[in-house]
């Protein structure tokens, strides 16, 4: 199984080595990994900010550089749910939408592509730890995928995963939401640590580099020593 790797900003910037992790667990499961140089932000920020045309432009890359790749694989549900909006941006145009479709349907986040594509819901990670998993907007609500984490994670040997209330609210980070509505976004982010404290989680699980980054940056600040995991860190573990 050949697959490319989509690292995403954060991924590349501030996550290199869940990036690495990920690499490793698609390895170890068979898949043949590569990376194509030409990409670049999937354009998600200047999109949601409303800068259509500039989004544009990142989007044409990123298609263009994963135009011969059989499959895309990225470590976040987000960037993902992103590529998968391709083809609403590129609405009416006929060189583009076809082309933007062709990738958002062979786009997956990291979770999402080892239990529908591989067809694996155990791969063979221990992490004897209690455990916690917010659920990232984007990769709820954008690409529909619930179960996928939760199926990997419940066959960590040694991990207990504990439920986490209103597991549903966003974390307060949303992209430039953060940095538009700080006073609101760190009410979300302090709620959100609330409740990760509550289930008496050892450490917290996503599958989003930024929600990793907010929550983690919020806890940081505030002093806590509440480490944030993305679950690749936790499915290469061994």
């Amino acid at each position: 199984m050949r697959a490319s790797l989509f690292v995403t900003c954060l991924g590349e910037i501030f996550y290199q080595e869940a990036a690495k992790d990920m690499v490793e667990v698609l390895e170890r499961l068979g898949c043949d990994i590569d990376f194509p140089q030409g990409q670049i932000c999937c354009g998600q920020p200047a999109f949601n900010s409303g800068y259509k045309s500039q989004a544009q432009k990142s989007a044409k890359q990123i298609i263009k550089s994963f135009e011969v790749s059989k499959y895309v694989v990225t470590p976040s549900g987000s960037c993902a749910g992103m590529l998968k909006e391709y083809p609403r941006m590129f609405a009416g145009d006929p060189v583009w939408e076809p082309r933007a479709q062709e990738l958002a349907d062979k786009t997956y986040e990291f979770t999402q592509f080892i239990v529908h594509v591989l067809g694996i819901e155990d791969v063979g990670a221990v992490y004897p730890a209690k455990a916690t998993y917010h659920t990232s907007c984007h990769m709820m609500r954008l690409l529909h995928e619930t179960e996928s984490p939760f199926t990997l994670l419940k066959n960590v040997e040694g991990l207990e995963l504990l439920p986490l209330e209103n597991s549903y609210d966003c974390c307060g980070f949303g992209g430039t939401f953060a940095v538009k509505m700080v006073p609101i976004s760190e009410q979300m982010v302090d709620e959100k640590i609330r409740h990760v404290e509550d289930t008496g989680a050892d450490v917290l699980i996503t599958a989003d580099g930024g929600c990793l980054m907010n929550i983690q940056g919020r806890i940081d600040r505030k002093g806590k020593q509440l480490p944030v995991k993305h679950i690749a860190q936790i499915l290469n573990s061994r």
